[in-house]
């Protein structure tokens, strides 16, 4: 069995590398856009943002299952670029799905909270209506829909903040931050669940194994969209003064520096973000029989693991 990682040089992407079990159930093909690796290993090219390349690249590898955590995440700079977000996020989906659908390959894809509208104030099911705010969401939306009706066997799975002890993240940018500054000030009217990306891993090798072990009645019925993330909810502000006071105690940073609410208008940003995107994972739950940590587990662990690897 061949499975085809798109996006590996992503935090998302690194974090499936890391981890064993793939690899374990199959041959693991990375690709990123230049076919170089973070760690300086040659994959193969995939550029989203040239989708009419990925047909040619499918045709070739016929990979079994296609783990697509590629995408174009700049939420502000996708306002005034909405046609690249919308390239990557959503044409390529279609043609990714087009391959998968006539080869009968299994498509992993990964989707976001942003979504939703943000006006709601209990957890959003899969079937809730979504309503995007911004570019982003609108091509990650479109995505979506496009894979849905390709026809090709897939999950989407959405998730939520998600960080990482590697690449481009709110953690990250808050350990640099706390290092730098005796104040921050952070957006305290935001709710949403921070996610490691180690835990997103976990349960998609979960849900490949449960469609592994499926029949064609089993997949068809396992296939859909389902809500990926950590238990518990918190604020942007609630999320930088744990991982600070975190980072403190394990010597990461010299001391927590004072962490101070602001409402979303005192940051105005490009790109509106929702007020309220907490994801109901009880789908997922249910039918994989896997249980998920609440959030601060997540941050314990990479916190742990920093502090572990301190250069």
């Amino acid at each position: 069995m061949k499975i085809l990682l798109l996006g590996a040089n992503g935090q998302l992407g690194q974090a499936f590398l890391a981890d064993s079990n793939l690899a374990e159930r199959g041959t693991l093909l990375a690709a990123t856009r230049n076919g170089q690796l973070t760690d300086g290993q040659t994959g193969v090219v995939a550029d989203l943002s040239a989708p009419e390349f990925l047909t040619q690249l499918l045709d070739a590898e016929q990979p079994d299952i296609i783990i697509n955590t590629a995408a174009y995440t700049a939420v502000d700079k996708a306002e005034q670029d909405e046609a690249t977000a919308h390239r990557v996020n959503a044409e390529a989906l279609g043609i990714i799905g087009a391959w998968a659908a006539k080869n009968q390959a299994l498509v992993v894809h990964y989707s976001t909270d942003y979504v939703f509208d943000g006006r709601g104030t209990t957890p959003y099911s899969e079937d809730s209506a979504t309503g995007p705010v911004g570019a982003y969401g609108r091509s990650k939306l479109a995505g979506e829909e496009a894979l849905r009706l390709s026809g090709a066997p897939h999950y989407i799975f959405r998730t939520a903040w998600v960080f990482s002890a590697v690449g481009h993240n709110f953690l990250r940018t808050m350990l640099r931050l706390g290092v730098e500054r005796d104040e921050l000030r952070v957006v305290a009217d935001q709710y949403g669940t921070p996610t490691h990306t180690g835990l997103i891993v976990a349960a998609s090798v979960v849900a490949v194994d449960a469609w592994l072990s499926a029949d064609p009645a089993g997949r068809a019925r396992l296939q859909g969209i389902y809500h990926v993330t950590a238990k518990g909810e918190t604020t942007w502000h609630g999320f930088a003064d744990y991982l600070l006071r975190g980072a403190a105690a394990r010597g990461l940073i010299k001391r927590a520096p004072t962490v101070t609410p602001i409402t979303t208008n005192e940051f105005p940003t490009p790109a509106e973000r929702p007020a309220y995107s907490v994801l109901d994972t009880a789908r997922f739950e249910s039918t994989f029989g896997f249980a998920f940590p609440v959030w601060t587990a997540g941050v314990d662990d990479v916190l742990t693991h920093l502090s572990e690897h301190v250069e």
